[in-house]
């Protein structure tokens, strides 16, 4: 087993990059059917600050409005394609083409076994903060599990499969299981979408997060993928300023408010009096504010309006959000000057 364990997911993340592909690497070759792998088992993310979530020190620099869209989609509840096809084109490449992606997580969780497991976990432990029985149920088998001849019965086959909650000490522990999990592609995306489903149902409850301990079953880098991707260890996250505890009642409104936002935001044709108009949100605690700021600007960015973008950016009162914004904005102008064109997918 491998322990990768900081304050930060930035700090974690790049002692596993290390780990799989530094000089003293301790990862072996192992093929996939999407192609070859340097690959360690059993690797557990351990970020003893949840809230401070952003992988920064990976280049190309990640996708901000994607990471808080997936995130978006998964408190909502959503399965639907098209809303997070938006904000990353390239997703149905990964993930299959139709009109809802089976392994969706946010549905997973809140419909597809009938039960909203994340309202249900609130409640039980409320009720009983000591219990040791509340985990929410990602994988199921009967639609999930390879067809008798190997194949895999969907391009969308749930990558993390279990999440596990304790109360300890007055702080919500999070362990959260993952199959199988791409280091570059997956991984910082994963951590800011399960560590804010972290941070919002430690509001719900009134209590702090604890640590959010990350098991990879199969951490791995593709081969392939890995001249286009790299790790820059002299980059410093800067700190996450916001909060996103408020308790369930107000908690549901927004994120409710924030998806319908957000869907605004994906629309064919608005202009940017409307983009405006969906990015006011007055009376909003900061850290929603700040997300919705983020969705609005790379909605202006993919229509071109870059002037507009960057003035909407200049109101992000979040170190962390407008690091993340920058980095996105710097890789998206060489890649229009031409000297990057070929790195990433905008993922």
């Amino acid at each position: 087993m491998y322990v990768f364990q900081s304050r930060t997911a930035d700090e974690a993340w790049c002692q596993a990059e290390s780990a799989i592909l530094g000089g003293a690497s301790r990862a072996t070759s192992q093929a996939s059917r999407a192609g070859d792998t340097r690959e360690i088992l059993h690797a557990v993310i351990a970020i003893d600050d949840p809230r401070q979530r952003w992988v920064v020190s990976r280049h190309p620099a990640l996708n901000p409005g994607f990471a808080v869209a997936e995130a978006m989609v998964l408190l909502a509840g959503s399965n639907e394609a098209a809303v997070l096809n938006y904000w990353f084109p390239g997703l149905p490449r990964f993930a299959g083409d139709g009109p809802t992606y089976h392994g969706a997580y946010g549905h997973r969780l809140r419909h597809h076994f009938g039960i909203d497991q994340v309202k249900q976990a609130c409640e039980a432990l409320t009720a009983n903060p000591d219990g040791r029985q509340v985990v929410l149920q990602l994988w199921d088998a009967r639609t999930d599990l390879p067809l008798a001849d190997g194949r895999p019965r969907s391009a969308d086959i749930p990558c993390n499969v279990v999440s596990i909650l304790k109360v300890r000490g007055g702080l919500l522990e999070w362990t959260q299981v993952m199959r199988s999990n791409d280091l570059f592609r997956g991984l910082p995306y994963n951590l800011v979408q399960f560590t804010v489903l972290h941070e919002v149902l430690a509001g719900w409850l009134g209590i702090e997060v604890g640590t959010y301990h990350h098991w990879s079953d199969s951490l791995h880098a593709y081969v392939a993928g890995s001249q286009r991707f790299s790790a820059d260890a002299d980059v410093v996250a800067a700190d996450n300023s916001d909060s996103l505890a408020v308790d369930v009642a107000q908690g549901s409104a927004l994120i409710a408010e924030l998806f319908r936002r957000m869907t605004a935001l994906t629309a064919a044709s608005i202009d940017e009096r409307e983009i405006l108009a969906i990015n006011d949100w007055g009376g909003t605690p900061p850290g929603y504010r700040n997300l919705l700021r983020v969705l609005s600007a790379e909605s202006a960015r993919r229509r071109a309006r870059i002037e507009l973008a960057d003035a909407l950016m200049v109101d992000c009162t979040n170190p962390a959000l407008t690091q993340v914004w920058s980095a996105w904005r710097a890789r998206n102008n060489r890649r229009r000057r031409g000297d990057g064109a070929s790195i990433g997918s905008g993922i």
